[in-house]
């Protein structure tokens, strides 16, 4: 499928309610800034002082051992958490891809790497049905979606989104139409192609492409249509708090000491640490500290920049790294992403792409998992922090890896053969094989 290419263009935007329907136990939406609270619809900013929404819950009738006793009965993906997130009663019946339920694999020999002793964990969200995190948040959004009525899903995207919600447009019979920079990786664009949506590239960045996405929503020809991560974002950004969920139950019911998180727009972020909180309310886990740290690229790191120089301000960056799915120069929650990491005693750092690309092949050679640059920047930012005395390698540590790394080869293309050989066991010797 040819990638059409439109120029960008620069707008704010804005949203309006409909009707509130029946999400669960999802009750309104409430401005993170002032609190102001309105019905559940397809809007994104608040209308008193234009701060971001986000869903508000009333878990108040929920009995901890009888909500445990549900979850762990419940199907292996996103849905046996179901009970905490916005979704219609009949979601596990209706059509969606299903993702969640990924490995925490106990990564005992990148642990002796690190010298962390505490043990070390990494959650591999390259095994969801397209193969990245973004699987989870794009489920959440459908079905908010559904219940608006929507008949088009878009999004703007960095990669990852884009193949997401391709396939979960598919499966549920829906048109999808996705806007992407027009420089991505070719296998992200390839990945966004094959499930037969539309697909457009836009002459920028990520940042450009989201105000596209932002104006069209207010235009005649947007009707209809569902951005996961513009008006869905609500719904869309919940998605992110069912990894915290599974590390937890995963973990034996209990709190991570220290967990690495990418950032991109931030969100990711502030959703497990959202995800954290509630199971403690919840009774679910033990209340304890825990630590939070952010990871970015050098070449994109406005909120790094912001952490080390004290600032609560996130002034925007010109992206230029390889790892293009952190790659949003102004990230959208990076002040909260702040408040997190200091209110934790956690910490945001960066590395080089050079870093990213040893990490990648660290992971690989240690636990053979193959990471996407994202998740190469999570391990080369742990790294970093555990040198730097930063994160204590005596305590029990979770790293994300958020995407597969077939999806950015380029960035380990000069790995190879080890050797060429005649087909006799002569050769095999003369090359030191034996």
């Amino acid at each position: 499928m040819a990638v059409q290419t439109v120029a960008s263009t620069t707008v704010s935007a804005a949203g309006s309610a409909e009707p509130s329907v029946d999400l669960g136990p999802a009750a309104a939406l409430s401005c993170r800034e002032c609190g102001h609270r309105v019905p559940l619809g397809p809007v994104f900013a608040c209308e008193e002082c234009f701060g971001p929404l986000e869903i508000a819950y009333d878990f108040s009738a929920y009995d901890t051992e009888e909500l445990r006793r549900r979850i762990e009965a419940g199907p292996a993906n996103i849905w046996r958490y179901a009970p905490l997130l916005p979704v219609p009663a009949d979601v596990a019946t209706r059509p969606n891809i299903n993702p969640g339920w990924t490995q925490l694999v106990q990564a005992d020999n990148l642990a002796r790497e690190l010298g962390v002793t505490g043990g070390l964990f990494v959650k591999d969200d390259s095994g969801n049905p397209t193969h990245s995190f973004k699987d989870r948040v794009v489920a959440q959004a459908l079905e908010a979606a559904r219940a608006f009525g929507f008949t088009t899903l878009s999004c703007s995207s960095t990669g990852n989104l884009a193949g997401a919600v391709g396939a979960a447009a598919a499966r549920a019979g829906l048109r999808s139409c996705v806007f992407i920079p027009h420089d991505l990786e070719q296998g992200k664009v390839v990945m966004a192609a094959v499930y037969g949506g539309e697909l457009v590239g836009i002459e920028g960045n990520y940042d450009d492409v989201n105000r596209f996405c932002s104006e069209l929503i207010g235009d005649p020809a947007g009707e209809g249509w569902g951005f996961v991560n513009v008006n869905l974002r609500p719904y869309y950004a919940e998605g992110s708090k069912t990894l915290a969920y599974e590390i937890c139950e995963q973990l034996g019911w209990r709190l991570p000491d220290q967990i690495v998180v990418p950032i991109a727009s931030g969100s990711q972020l502030t959703k497990i640490d959202k995800g954290l909180q509630e199971l403690i309310r919840l009774g679910l886990v033990e209340d304890k500290p825990y630590r939070i740290f952010g990871a970015q690229a050098e070449g994109c790191s406005p909120v790094s920049t912001a952490y080390k120089a004290g600032h609560d301000v996130v002034r925007p960056q010109k992206p230029k790294t390889i790892a293009k799915s952190l790659a949003i120069g102004n990230p959208a929650d990076g002040p909260y992403v702040l408040d997190i990491a200091r209110r934790t005693g956690g910490a945001v750092e960066d590395v080089t792409d050079e870093q990213v690309v040893e990490a990648i092949r660290l992971l690989a050679r240690t636990e053979g998992i193959f990471a996407e640059t994202a998740g190469g920047v999570t391990v080369g930012v742990t790294k970093k922090l555990i040198e730097n005395g930063v994160l204590d390698p005596s305590l029990t540590t979770v790293v994300l890896n958020t995407g597969d790394g077939l999806k950015t080869l380029d960035a380990v293309a000069d790995s190879g053969l080890t050797a060429t050989i005649r087909p006799n066991l002569e050769s095999f010797r003369e090359a030191g094989l034996a």
